[in-house]
């Protein structure tokens, strides 16, 4: 398939809702694809289809090469545990730069496969800290809006630093 071009951050469409996907088809396949070779070209671990343009709410992950590929359409987290861990997050339409998010260290997610089925899976650590960020990306929640205001301002300014823009 193809890497495609990645929305890059402060984009308004990154803060956009994606819409359910309600046709699963050969289209849907080849969307998962591209995104696949996109993540990989970014590189990064997760991806989402707003993150090239597309709001659909479809999710690819790959956590590493054992674990291997992960599609995930029309995911929602349905149960989340009241203790929290902090990880290190970022972006693929970020890159550079990333910071420390407080999340629930375990989720339960339902979703569906890539033919359509309902399943439901249960996560904690990185995967259950993927799944929280990237279904926050497809509800228009881009990471940085989790932290505070001075770490977000910081976050950004190390940013617009490493992609080399002006600061206004």
């Amino acid at each position: 398939m193809t890497a495609r071009q990645i929305i890059a951050f402060p984009d308004a469409r990154l803060r956009s809702v994606a819409e359910p996907v309600t046709v699963f088809d050969e289209a849907l396949e080849h969307l998962v694809a591209d995104l696949l070779d996109t993540l990989r070209a970014a590189p990064g671990i997760g991806i989402t289809a707003p993150h090239i343009g597309i709001a659909k709410r479809v999710v690819v992950l790959e956590l590493s090469a054992e674990d291997g590929v992960r599609a995930y359409i029309n995911p929602k987290i349905v149960w989340a545990s009241t203790d929290l861990i902090r990880h290190a997050e970022g972006s693929v339409s970020m890159p550079g730069v990333s910071e420390e998010v407080e999340r629930p260290a375990r989720v339960r997610v339902r979703y569906q496969d890539l033919s359509g089925a309902e399943q439901l899976e249960e996560a904690d650590g990185l995967r259950a800290v993927c799944h929280q960020h990237e279904i926050d990306q497809l509800d228009g929640v881009f990471w940085v809006q989790r932290l505070s205001r001075l770490k977000r301002e910081r976050v950004i300014k190390r940013h617009e630093k490493v992609r080399g823009a002006p600061r206004g």
